[in-house]
């Protein structure tokens, strides 16, 4: 009995070496284990970035750097400092060249009258908008309630945006150069869009003159209004600086 009492203390403490050294074992085991993961993770990710390199990055996987220069000027507001304000001070005698008029903004403006049937339609001219500017534009409401249209107050009717700074010359740019030229038999613009203030508004029965809209994303042709204020005193000026940024205005005639 007392040899299996002795022999009792060693044989437990054989069973806790042994379970300690089985626990060392496994904590190695799963070090190793979790060091293999983890290797195994840092392989794959590797590999999953060179693929992405390979292919040229993802938007969401590229890294992008800073711009190290500034975006260059709009190119009418140069022609505006080198050209315009010269032949302005020269034909209308101005005696500082502050007194030459500049643009002030452009307002576009899309009248939607059938969103009182149509919910989707203030959607699709919104969309039209800031395709055509690279603006957000705010969307107009009613602001009195007319029976004989069945309009109440508060209803959106339309959709405006307004550019200023250098987005207004950019797309004053496109408009003379790009999308005026692609109006169907295009023979100028007429000279009595003047309200006498130096504005100048131009109606756009379609949308699709300009490049940006793709003309098998629309849901229907729609018309826009533009409207250029300037800072000019009467519309002679207003038209001369116009005429001066490129304007393509109908010439004229004299009857004899």
């Amino acid at each position: 009995m007392l040899d299996e009492e002795t022999q009792q203390p060693e044989d437990l403490n054989e069973s806790e070496e042994t379970s300690e050294e089985t626990t060392e074992e496994t904590g190695e085991t799963s070090e190793a284990e979790e060091n293999g993961e983890e290797t195994e993770q840092q392989t794959s990710g590797q590999r999953r970035r060179e693929r992405v390199a390979a292919r040229g990055g993802r938007s969401g996987d590229q890294v992008l750097e800073a711009p190290t220069e500034p975006p260059p000027p709009p190119r009418l507001y140069a022609q505006f400092k080198e050209e315009i304000i010269p032949n302005m001070m020269r034909e209308f005698n101005y005696g500082n060249p502050m007194e030459v008029p500049r643009l002030q903004k452009i307002v576009l403006n899309i009248g939607v009258g059938e969103a009182l049937t149509n919910g989707r339609a203030i959607e699709a001219a919104t969309r039209d908008l800031t395709v055509i500017t690279g603006q957000k534009p705010v969307v107009t409401v009613a602001r009195k309630s007319i029976a004989g249209f069945k309009l109440r107050e508060g209803n959106p009717i339309g959709t405006a945006v307004t550019l200023r700074g250098p987005r207004m010359y950019h797309f004053l740019d496109r408009l003379v150069n790009t999308a005026l030229p692609r109006i169907r038999d295009f023979r100028g613009l007429a000279r009595r869009g003047l309200d006498g203030r130096g504005n100048y508004t131009i109606g756009i029965r379609e949308q699709i003159i300009f490049p940006e809209i793709d003309y098998n994303e629309i849901d229907k042709i729609r018309g826009l209004q533009v409207t250029i204020a300037t800072m000019a005193k009467n519309d002679a000026e207003a038209i001369r600086l116009l005429e001066l940024y490129g304007m393509p205005f109908i010439k004229d005639t004299v009857e004899a």
